[in-house]
């Protein structure tokens, strides 16, 4: 009897271990990483497993415009936002620049409007091609523009932005290496596995140095960038991050609720 017992306390403390670690693993999916001595924080979540979604404007129909409004939205329905970074590009009263979906509907449509003009004079977001970061059943994507618009896959959350980072393996034909147009960037790849991963610069980088992180460190095919300077920024609690936006405010988010 007492071999019975003992054998039941080691299952029910192994499988008491098991949801401890499993907990822990989804409670921070963000880690400060380095690559080529330019430091970085990274975020990884698989799609499959985890509630990542896309946020705009909150029950009154504004912007949430800080990742800590957010919070206190979902955490009042019983939900934790565990990480969030801004999306796709944002106008000045915070609404999308491009396309933007929210479960299946469009409630942004995509820009396509492209911009004659010498590389160097083209705003990021119009650099071609740009892109679209999507969630759909079989998982994330990363399509150039005209692509998803082509395709249409039966997205449920998607949000435009520019330029492309990597594209099948290859870097943006239009970075330039050494460049010294550098600032704090942000993106977001689909990488080995499917998973998906976030990283915005801790130090500053130009485009060719953060694609090759996504590329190259990462291990991410397909990579888009969604913003830089003052516009970007993350809320990871567990490193303490919670960025306010220096335009005032964010607008579109990914965000991981659990």
């Amino acid at each position: 009897m007492r071999t019975i017992r003992a054998r039941v306390q080691a299952v029910g403390l192994a499988f008491a271990a098991l949801l401890f670690l499993g907990h822990a693993a989804r409670a921070e999916p963000c880690q400060r990483e380095s690559f080529e001595g330019r430091d970085a924080i990274v975020c990884t979540i698989d799609p499959a497993t985890s509630d990542l979604r896309l946020f705009w404007r909150d029950a009154s129909g504004a912007p949430y415009g800080r990742f800590d409004a957010l919070a206190r939205a979902l955490e009042a329905k019983g939900q934790k936002l565990a990480f969030a970074i801004n999306a796709g590009m944002y106008d000045t009263d915070y609404a999308p620049v491009g396309l933007h979906m929210e479960d299946g509907a469009e409630l942004h449509p995509a820009d396509t409007v492209t911009m004659d003009r010498p590389p160097g004079e083209v705003p990021n977001f119009y650099k071609q091609p740009n892109g679209v970061f999507y969630l759909s059943k079989a998982g994330a994507g990363i399509l150039p523009t005209a692509e998803f618009l082509k395709t249409r896959p039966e997205a449920r959350f998607a949000t435009q932005s520019g330029p492309m980072l990597v594209i099948e393996g290859r870097l943006h034909p239009a970075f330039i290496p050494n460049s010294d147009s550098r600032t704090r960037r942000s993106g977001v790849g689909v990488c080995e596995k499917g998973e998906v991963r976030f990283a915005i610069s801790e130090t500053d980088v130009n485009f060719d140095e953060f694609a090759r992180l996504f590329r190259d460190h990462l291990a991410c095919p397909n990579a888009l960038f969604l913003d830089g300077g003052r516009g970007s920024g993350l809320y990871a609690p567990a490193l303490g991050r919670n960025d306010v936006s220096g335009h005032g405010g964010y607008g579109p988010i990914l965000g991981l609720v659990e």
